[in-house]
């Protein structure tokens, strides 16, 4: 029998190797459930074990360009993901646009007063408050606030907008009633379960969402990291992703 100091160090030593073995995916908070599922996939069909960093485009490109480890980048926006790629943290030849989204207005389920049905209704008084991400950071913020100027709204409900962290954010505050309003990703607004939505953004003034990803250039893992991201546009993702509202721009050839 082993003495129980080897036993333990050998399992210390699989637990190591299984660690350096995890991929580490620094995504945008908007793609947190479609993720989860896809990893899922991904370790079904053979792939090693992948954990997600979280949070809003441009707190995870700040990380990154700090020095954060990480192997994959999936931004929420294209100027996040150039941010990365000028500070020479991404791998250009990787970068491929993987998916596209829509915008949704929500207001709270039990609202009371006349229905937001379009645009032209957040300008009314009796909508006090927009929460959104922050339009000058956020990718959700900036493309809002892009539908909202090209739809000439913008002057008046530029003294509305709440400025919130993420477009996770954004739901929550609409759902807890601290808004009257929010714009999400049409992704996000369908996992409300105090809020409905008022309208989807379309038409010519709806803006054009890409979430592009990439290999980050420090990753230790280079190979396993082209191998999630090629499966990120494969067939066995792509039916997943288009479950959680997701549009697939980019596939496998």
């Amino acid at each position: 029998m082993l003495p129980r100091l080897l036993v333990l160090c050998l399992a210390l030593t699989v637990a190591g190797w299984r660690a350096a073995d995890r991929l580490t995916v620094s995504a945008a908070i908007s793609l947190t459930d479609s993720l989860e599922a896809v990893a899922k996939a991904y370790a079904s069909s053979g792939g090693g074990p992948v954990r997600f960093n979280f949070a809003g485009s441009n707190v995870l490109a700040r990380q990154l360009v700090n020095g954060a480890p990480a192997d994959v980048f999936i931004s929420a926006d294209e100027t996040q993901m150039d941010v990365a790629e000028r500070a020479g943290v991404i791998d250009r030849a990787t970068r491929v646009a993987l998916l596209g989204n829509r915008l949704a207005v929500m207001t709270r389920k039990d609202a009371t007063g006349s229905p937001i049905r379009n645009v032209e209704d957040l300008g009314r008084e009796d909508v006090r408050r927009i929460a959104l991400g922050d339009p000058a950071a956020v990718p959700v913020g900036v493309y809002a606030r892009s539908y909202l100027e090209t739809a000439g709204v913008w002057p008046r409900v530029a003294a509305k907008i709440v400025p919130v962290a993420n477009v996770r954010a954004a739901l929550t505050v609409v759902e807890n009633g601290s808004a009257d309003a929010a714009i999400v990703y049409e992704t996000d607004a369908a996992l409300a379960t105090n809020a409905v939505t008022a309208f989807v953004v379309t038409g010519p003034a709806a803006p054009r969402i890409v979430y592009p990803a990439a290999v980050v250039t420090h990753s230790r893992q280079r190979e396993a990291a082209q191998r999630f991201l090629s499966f990120l546009t494969g067939p066995q993702a792509t039916p997943i992703f288009r479950k959680f509202g997701f549009t697939q721009l980019a596939t496998m050839p």
